[in-house]
């Protein structure tokens, strides 16, 4: 595994495929109001990933399931069920998600994923704890990946 930590928009890096923090498909896409990574998705890319996604019916917490990219240069998405039912990010959450999209990944055959930094947005988790959750799992399990950490920044 080879692991990068940037700066930036996740949209903008050069990967197979991203990972979008999604909720767990309990309420439907069409309903919530677009913000951080699923946002920006939906202005670039479309709709397209999200009526995708919402076939998988609701997603386990910490489960991840893949999609296509839309309008977006991926190969790619593959949407994480990051928070709970009250919107909050747990531990085990990003731990668990972060394993479950590099198994997508490898699935996919991809060899580069591009993450947020799970549960930091909307899931109201600290930044710089996410990320050293992300990195220990990362490091513990060792995917056959090249994974980028994206901190967002304007």
């Amino acid at each position: 595994m080879e692991l990068r930590i940037v700066e930036g928009d996740l949209l903008a890096q050069e990967v197979d495929a991203i990972v979008n923090a999604w909720n767990r498909n309990v309420i439907p896409w069409w309903l919530l109001i677009p913000q951080g990574v699923s946002g920006a998705i939906k202005r670039r890319g479309g709709l397209a990933p999200f009526r995708e996604v919402a076939r998988h019916g609701p997603i386990p917490l910490g489960e991840a399931v893949h999609t296509g990219a839309g309008r977006l240069p991926f190969r790619g998405i593959v949407h994480v069920a990051g928070i709970d039912l009250l919107w909050r990010a747990s531990e085990r959450s990003i731990c668990d998600g972060t394993r479950n999209a590099c198994a997508r990944a490898l699935e996919r055959g991809y060899r580069s994923l591009a993450f947020p930094l799970l549960g930091a947005g909307s899931g109201g988790f600290d930044e710089a704890a996410s990320e050293a959750l992300m990195v220990r799992t990362l490091e513990a399990s060792r995917p056959a990946l090249e994974v980028t950490l994206v901190r967002f920044r304007r």
